[in-house]
């Protein structure tokens, strides 16, 4: 068992922080006020190889494995936990589904674009009444000749005005419950597609998350990814990948937390010592130290399960359920530690604080990482 990064991993590892440094921290206190998408940002990301990280490079992506891909989504996450969740749905959400189970010429048509970041892409399972209860599909999709006719409502999607391409989780036949369900590539262009509303969040408020309307858009059968009633299995599977791109987050906004609280402790002063040598920050510095290192193992991993080809959804389950827990506790922990400074924006931390927070709810609720984990262990 071998703990060390090899030297391609420490390139790709100081690759991502020195963008994180150079190109996202200047403006980022700005874009979380006034909501606003990192655009320029995203496209150099997709420049470097970031957003199409694990395609293959005959489909422009930069071959790498997953454990590159959780060094790189920490340092991004680290600094901007806004552009580490477009990196992680592109990543984990669209390019991976895509290149597994898409056509080649959607692979083509699609995958050669999103993993350059050309385009931008977007997963659309959740509803108003589909989150964790991912059989309920609401959303219609019905075939007509040699095309389906979709309509409904999908909330809470990221990157949701800023892509192009959306992969849509539809129900086809109710009869057939989630064996019914299938998924489809939707160009933003087709008719009767709307972005609906932007949402106005607590934390990574430089994402744009929105609402998405279908109102009967007609989808090519060439459209659909794989075979009739594949769409519950494909969303199954993608989210368990996503789930390591959301632990990494996760892992990213702790150590970017920590490393912040650590500096400042070692230069604020209180009772003629600065405050790290006094054993009530000392030890809340312990406990931050000891879950990211916890949290960065995890990721690890679970990164090298799905790159040896074993079963990953329970490791990655284990990840994301304790990097978003940790993220959390850490976050907390950091605002107390900068104490009044903590409370306000220029310090950083109020601000990882409030994106910790969702990396416990998207991509499956910490109580849905439970009820998976604790399957898993109690199964006969």
């Amino acid at each position: 068992m071998n703990f060390e990064l090899s030297e391609e991993h420490i390139m790709i590892r100081d690759a991502a922080r020195e963008f994180a440094q150079t190109e996202l921290l200047p403006g980022v206190i700005d874009r979380d006020e006034t909501q606003t998408f990192p655009h320029e940002q995203i496209k150099k990301m997709g420049q470097l190889g970031f957003l199409g990280m694990m395609v293959d490079p005959k489909y422009n992506g930069a071959g790498m494995d997953t454990i590159s891909y959780v060094l790189a989504m920490e340092e991004i996450s680290k600094v901007d936990a806004s552009a580490g969740v477009a990196m992680s749905a592109n990543n984990s959400l669209v390019c991976w589904g895509l290149e597994k189970y898409g056509s080649e010429a959607q692979k083509q048509k699609y995958l050669t674009r999103l993993a350059t970041g050309e385009i931008l892409g977007a997963f659309c399972l959740s509803e108003p009444d589909a989150g964790s209860d991912a059989t309920s599909q609401k959303t219609t999709a019905i075939k007509n000749g040699d095309h389906y006719v979709l309509n409904g409502v999908k909330n809470w999607i990221t990157n949701g005005g800023n892509a192009s391409v959306y992969l849509v989780i539809a129900q086809s036949d109710l009869s057939k419950k989630h064996k019914g369900i299938n998924v489809f590539i939707v160009d933003k262009d087709m008719p009767g597609f709307v972005v609906g509303k932007k949402e106005n969040k607590l934390g990574i408020r430089g994402s744009d998350t929105h609402s998405l309307l279908f109102t009967d858009v007609k989808v090519p059968v060439e459209n659909r990814i794989g075979e009739e009633g594949f769409g519950f299995r494909f969303a199954m599977e993608t989210l368990s990948g996503g789930r390591i791109g959301i632990a990494a987050q996760a892992l990213g906004i702790s150590s970017g937390a920590y490393e912040l609280s650590l500096a400042y402790s070692q230069q604020r002063k209180s009772f003629g010592k600065e405050i790290a040598k006094h054993q009530a920050i000392a030890f809340k510095l312990a406990d931050m130290a000891t879950e990211i290192e916890i949290s960065r193992l995890l990721c690890f991993k679970s990164a090298w399960e799905k790159d040896q080809g074993k079963n990953y959804d329970l490791s990655s389950s284990k990840a994301k359920l304790f990097c978003a827990d940790a993220a959390m506790r850490i976050t907390v922990e950091a605002v107390q530690i900068h104490g009044g400074y903590g409370f306000v924006k220029e310090y950083h931390v109020e601000r990882m604080m409030r994106d910790a927070k969702i990396t416990q709810i998207y991509e499956g609720t910490s109580e849905i990482q439970k009820i998976v984990i604790s399957r898993a262990i109690l199964k006969d």
